[in-house]
């Protein structure tokens, strides 16, 4: 494969990755992982690591062995494990650094963008418990006025169903 179509593979995978973080997000994490994912919603937890962090190494697996197949067995796998890698560093830098803060940083970036998908994690973590988060996304958010809109629905809709 050449050069050209690997920054592609790469890039695409990346960008992929979006869709596939949102998906594993609200369907596993806010599904049947809970058990694993609720740690990322209490508030303060006491600790420098959560449960929630597993899936930073769960999430890996896929990475380290395309990576490896690339390197040893089949070099398509290459850039496709390097594209997962790098969304994961994107996803670190954006989330645990600039979004929760976990690794303190002295002057962040500002930007709007930065606060748009700030707000929206916000937005998600408003909601405390396995159902009626919003915005399961990271890097690609909706607008902040559609989230909160979506937000106060499902509270509505929450009430309506619990008379």
């Amino acid at each position: 494969m050449g050069v050209a179509l690997n920054i592609l593979v790469f890039l695409f995978t990346v960008a992929a990755m979006e869709g596939a973080a949102w998906a594993a997000h609200k369907y596993l994490m806010h599904g049947p992982m809970w058990f694993l994912h609720k740690s990322h919603h209490v508030k303060d937890h006491g600790h420098v690591l959560e449960l929630n962090d597993w899936f930073a190494v769960l999430f890996s697996g896929p990475a380290v062995a395309l990576i490896f197949v690339g390197l040893h067995v089949w070099p398509p796998a290459l850039p496709v494990g390097l594209g997962i890698t790098a969304y994961g560093v994107i996803y670190f830098i954006f989330h645990d650094m600039i979004v929760h803060q976990r690794i303190k940083i002295d002057r962040l970036p500002r930007s709007a963008y930065l606060e748009r998908i700030t707000q929206a994690h916000r937005l998600h973590h408003h909601v405390t418990g396995k159902h009626g988060g919003v915005s399961f996304g990271f890097l690609v958010t909706p607008p902040v006025a559609a989230l909160k809109e979506q937000l106060q629905q499902k509270k509505m809709d929450a009430r309506a169903a619990s008379r």
